[in-house]
Protein backbone atom coordinates (compact mmCIF):
# COMPACT_ATOMS: atom_id res chain seq x y z
CA UNK A 1 0.00 0.00 0.00
CA UNK A 2 2.76 2.45 0.92
CA UNK A 3 4.59 1.60 -2.29
CA UNK A 4 1.45 2.35 -4.33
CA UNK A 5 1.10 5.74 -2.65
CA UNK A 6 4.74 6.59 -3.35
CA UNK A 7 4.32 5.54 -6.99
CA UNK A 8 1.21 7.70 -7.32
CA UNK A 9 3.05 10.69 -5.86
CA UNK A 10 5.98 10.13 -8.21
CA UNK A 11 3.64 9.87 -11.20
CA UNK A 12 1.90 13.14 -10.26
CA UNK A 13 5.31 14.79 -9.89
CA UNK A 14 6.28 13.51 -13.34
CA UNK A 15 3.13 15.04 -14.83
CA UNK A 16 4.03 18.39 -13.25
CA UNK A 17 7.60 18.24 -14.54
CA UNK A 18 7.08 16.82 -18.02
CA UNK A 19 3.84 18.59 -18.87
CA UNK A 20 5.29 21.81 -17.48
CA UNK A 21 3.72 24.59 -19.46
CA UNK A 22 3.34 25.95 -22.98
CA UNK A 23 6.94 27.15 -23.29
CA UNK A 24 8.36 23.70 -22.68
CA UNK A 25 5.86 22.13 -25.06
CA UNK A 26 6.71 24.65 -27.78
CA UNK A 27 10.45 24.00 -27.36
CA UNK A 28 9.87 20.26 -27.61
CA UNK A 29 7.80 20.68 -30.76
CA UNK A 30 10.55 22.79 -32.35
CA UNK A 31 13.13 20.15 -31.50
CA UNK A 32 11.18 17.16 -32.79
CA UNK A 33 9.94 19.17 -35.76
CA UNK A 34 13.46 18.71 -37.15
CA UNK A 35 12.73 15.00 -37.52
CA UNK A 36 8.96 14.44 -37.59
CA UNK A 37 6.39 15.49 -40.18
CA UNK A 38 2.59 15.16 -40.24
CA UNK A 39 1.59 11.58 -41.03
CA UNK A 40 4.95 10.10 -39.96
CA UNK A 41 5.12 7.03 -37.77
CA UNK A 42 7.18 7.49 -34.58
CA UNK A 43 8.29 4.97 -31.95
CA UNK A 44 8.54 6.44 -28.44
CA UNK A 45 10.50 3.76 -26.57
CA UNK A 46 10.52 4.47 -22.86
CA UNK A 47 7.43 6.66 -23.11
CA UNK A 48 7.05 7.17 -19.32
CA UNK A 49 4.07 9.55 -18.81
CA UNK A 50 3.94 10.47 -22.49
CA UNK A 51 5.17 14.05 -22.78
CA UNK A 52 7.02 13.12 -25.97
CA UNK A 53 3.94 11.27 -27.18
CA UNK A 54 2.08 14.57 -26.74
CA UNK A 55 4.66 16.42 -28.83
CA UNK A 56 4.64 13.84 -31.61
CA UNK A 57 0.84 13.95 -31.56
CA UNK A 58 0.85 17.74 -31.86
CA UNK A 59 3.19 17.41 -34.84
CA UNK A 60 0.62 15.20 -36.55
CA UNK A 61 2.50 11.90 -36.21
CA UNK A 62 1.18 8.43 -35.50
CA UNK A 63 2.86 7.14 -32.36
CA UNK A 64 3.74 3.74 -30.92
CA UNK A 65 4.33 4.37 -27.21
CA UNK A 66 6.41 1.59 -25.65
CA UNK A 67 6.61 1.41 -21.85
CA UNK A 68 6.93 -1.60 -19.50
CA UNK A 69 6.06 -0.06 -16.11
CA UNK A 70 2.43 -0.80 -15.20
CA UNK A 71 1.88 2.54 -13.45
CA UNK A 72 3.17 4.43 -16.49
CA UNK A 73 1.12 2.28 -18.86
CA UNK A 74 -1.99 3.15 -16.89
CA UNK A 75 -1.14 6.84 -17.24
CA UNK A 76 -0.58 6.45 -20.99
CA UNK A 77 -3.88 4.64 -21.44
CA UNK A 78 -5.67 7.32 -19.44
CA UNK A 79 -4.23 10.06 -21.65
CA UNK A 80 -4.05 8.39 -25.06
CA UNK A 81 -6.02 5.16 -24.87
CA UNK A 82 -8.85 6.55 -27.02
CA UNK A 83 -6.59 8.13 -29.63
CA UNK A 84 -6.61 6.35 -32.99
CA UNK A 85 -3.14 7.75 -33.72
CA UNK A 86 -1.47 6.31 -30.58
CA UNK A 87 -0.76 2.61 -30.00
CA UNK A 88 0.45 1.61 -26.54
CA UNK A 89 2.76 -1.39 -26.11
CA UNK A 90 3.30 -2.50 -22.49
CA UNK A 91 6.75 -3.91 -23.22
CA UNK A 92 10.46 -3.40 -22.72
CA UNK A 93 12.78 -3.34 -25.75
CA UNK A 94 16.06 -5.22 -26.05
CA UNK A 95 18.45 -7.19 -28.21
CA UNK A 96 16.12 -10.19 -28.52
CA UNK A 97 12.58 -11.10 -27.43
CA UNK A 98 12.03 -12.74 -24.07
CA UNK A 99 11.77 -11.49 -20.51
CA UNK A 100 13.73 -9.36 -18.06
CA UNK A 101 13.74 -8.26 -14.45
CA UNK A 102 13.08 -4.54 -14.15
CA UNK A 103 14.53 -2.58 -11.24
CA UNK A 104 11.91 -0.09 -10.05
CA UNK A 105 12.68 3.27 -8.50
CA UNK A 106 9.41 3.79 -6.64
CA UNK A 107 10.03 7.47 -5.90
CA UNK A 108 11.40 8.33 -9.34
CA UNK A 109 10.04 5.83 -11.89
CA UNK A 110 11.55 7.73 -14.81
CA UNK A 111 14.90 6.08 -13.93
CA UNK A 112 13.59 2.54 -13.46
CA UNK A 113 15.65 0.20 -15.62
CA UNK A 114 16.18 -3.35 -16.85
CA UNK A 115 19.94 -2.71 -16.73
CA UNK A 116 21.66 -3.74 -13.47
CA UNK A 117 24.81 -2.06 -14.80
CA UNK A 118 22.97 1.27 -14.94
CA UNK A 119 21.81 0.97 -11.34
CA UNK A 120 25.32 -0.03 -10.26
CA UNK A 121 26.83 2.96 -12.10
CA UNK A 122 24.35 5.30 -10.40
CA UNK A 123 25.11 3.99 -6.91
CA UNK A 124 26.90 6.79 -5.04
CA UNK A 125 27.55 8.82 -8.20
CA UNK A 126 27.36 12.63 -7.88
CA UNK A 127 23.79 13.74 -8.48
CA UNK A 128 22.42 10.23 -7.97
CA UNK A 129 22.95 9.83 -4.23
CA UNK A 130 19.26 9.84 -3.30
CA UNK A 131 18.11 7.35 -5.93
CA UNK A 132 16.99 3.91 -4.75
CA UNK A 133 15.78 0.92 -6.77
CA UNK A 134 13.86 -0.95 -4.09
CA UNK A 135 11.48 -3.16 -6.07
CA UNK A 136 11.57 -5.46 -9.07
CA UNK A 137 9.01 -6.66 -11.60
CA UNK A 138 9.19 -9.12 -14.47
CA UNK A 139 8.58 -7.56 -17.89
CA UNK A 140 8.18 -8.88 -21.42
CA UNK A 141 10.90 -7.83 -23.86
CA UNK A 142 10.40 -7.27 -27.57
CA UNK A 143 12.74 -5.86 -30.24
CA UNK A 144 12.63 -2.84 -32.48
CA UNK A 145 12.55 -5.20 -35.46
CA UNK A 146 9.43 -6.87 -34.03
CA UNK A 147 7.79 -3.48 -33.54
CA UNK A 148 8.65 -2.57 -37.15
CA UNK A 149 7.13 -5.85 -38.35
CA UNK A 150 3.93 -5.11 -36.41
CA UNK A 151 3.50 -1.36 -36.93
CA UNK A 152 5.63 -0.44 -39.97
CA UNK A 153 8.90 1.43 -40.47
CA UNK A 154 8.99 4.62 -38.40
CA UNK A 155 10.46 7.89 -39.57
CA UNK A 156 11.87 8.50 -36.08
CA UNK A 157 12.66 6.41 -33.00
CA UNK A 158 13.14 7.93 -29.55
CA UNK A 159 15.03 5.67 -27.12
CA UNK A 160 15.09 6.53 -23.41
CA UNK A 161 15.53 3.27 -21.53
CA UNK A 162 17.99 4.07 -18.73
CA UNK A 163 21.21 2.37 -19.74
CA UNK A 164 19.64 -0.22 -22.05
CA UNK A 165 19.84 1.88 -25.22
CA UNK A 166 22.68 -0.09 -26.84
CA UNK A 167 20.82 -3.35 -26.21
CA UNK A 168 17.69 -1.88 -27.78
CA UNK A 169 19.60 -0.67 -30.84
CA UNK A 170 21.08 -4.14 -31.28
CA UNK A 171 17.54 -5.33 -31.97
CA UNK A 172 17.19 -2.99 -34.96
CA UNK A 173 18.54 -4.44 -38.22
CA UNK A 174 17.70 -1.58 -40.60
CA UNK A 175 18.30 2.14 -40.27
CA UNK A 176 15.28 4.40 -40.11
CA UNK A 177 15.51 8.02 -41.21
CA UNK A 178 16.37 9.38 -37.75
CA UNK A 179 16.56 8.35 -34.12
CA UNK A 180 17.63 9.58 -30.72
CA UNK A 181 19.04 7.81 -27.69
CA UNK A 182 19.59 9.00 -24.16
CA UNK A 183 23.12 9.12 -22.74
CA UNK A 184 24.37 9.63 -19.19
CA UNK A 185 27.79 10.69 -17.97
CA UNK A 186 27.76 7.81 -15.46
CA UNK A 187 27.62 5.38 -18.41
CA UNK A 188 29.37 7.04 -21.32
CA UNK A 189 30.29 3.59 -22.62
CA UNK A 190 26.62 2.95 -23.42
CA UNK A 191 26.39 6.17 -25.40
CA UNK A 192 29.61 5.37 -27.24
CA UNK A 193 28.30 1.89 -28.06
CA UNK A 194 25.14 3.48 -29.47
CA UNK A 195 27.20 5.84 -31.64
CA UNK A 196 29.23 2.89 -32.92
CA UNK A 197 26.08 0.91 -33.68
CA UNK A 198 24.50 3.86 -35.49
CA UNK A 199 27.64 4.40 -37.54
CA UNK A 200 27.69 0.73 -38.53
CA UNK A 201 24.05 1.03 -39.65
CA UNK A 202 24.89 3.97 -41.91
CA UNK A 203 24.07 7.02 -39.81
CA UNK A 204 26.44 9.84 -40.76
CA UNK A 205 25.13 12.99 -39.04
CA UNK A 206 24.85 13.44 -35.28
CA UNK A 207 23.72 16.16 -32.90
CA UNK A 208 22.79 16.36 -29.22
CA UNK A 209 20.65 18.14 -26.65
CA UNK A 210 21.71 18.40 -23.01
CA UNK A 211 19.32 17.47 -20.23
CA UNK A 212 15.80 18.73 -20.82
CA UNK A 213 17.00 21.79 -22.76
CA UNK A 214 15.09 20.71 -25.92
CA UNK A 215 17.79 22.56 -27.90
CA UNK A 216 20.28 21.04 -30.32
CA UNK A 217 23.90 22.06 -29.98
CA UNK A 218 25.35 24.40 -32.60
CA UNK A 219 26.35 22.08 -35.43
CA UNK A 220 25.99 18.57 -36.77
CA UNK A 221 28.95 16.22 -36.43
CA UNK A 222 30.17 12.90 -37.74
CA UNK A 223 30.42 9.81 -35.52
CA UNK A 224 34.01 10.49 -34.42
CA UNK A 225 33.28 14.07 -33.43
CA UNK A 226 30.10 13.29 -31.48
CA UNK A 227 31.96 10.50 -29.66
CA UNK A 228 34.73 12.94 -28.73
CA UNK A 229 32.11 15.48 -27.61
CA UNK A 230 30.53 12.87 -25.32
CA UNK A 231 33.90 11.81 -23.88
CA UNK A 232 34.84 15.44 -23.14
CA UNK A 233 31.49 16.33 -21.57
CA UNK A 234 31.78 17.36 -17.89
CA UNK A 235 30.47 14.81 -15.41
CA UNK A 236 28.02 17.41 -14.11
CA UNK A 237 26.24 17.50 -17.49
CA UNK A 238 24.59 14.28 -16.28
CA UNK A 239 22.46 13.32 -19.26
CA UNK A 240 20.95 14.24 -22.58
CA UNK A 241 20.03 12.82 -25.96
CA UNK A 242 22.07 12.20 -29.09
CA UNK A 243 20.33 12.43 -32.46
CA UNK A 244 21.36 10.48 -35.55
CA UNK A 245 20.22 11.02 -39.13
CA UNK A 246 20.88 8.50 -41.88
CA UNK A 247 21.31 10.93 -44.76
Amino acid sequence: MLSAVRTARATIRSFRIYYGGKRRAAAMDRLYGNFVRPGDLVFDVGAHVGDRVASFHRLGARVVAVEPQPSMVRALRLLYGRSKSVAIEALAVGREPGGARMLINVDNPTVSSVSPAFVQAAHGAPGWETQRWSETIDVVVTTLDALVAKHGVPAFIKLDVEGFEAEALSGLSQAVHALSFEFTTIQRDVGLACIERCSAMGYRRFNAALGESQTLIAEWMDAQDIARWLIDLPQAANSGDIYAVSA
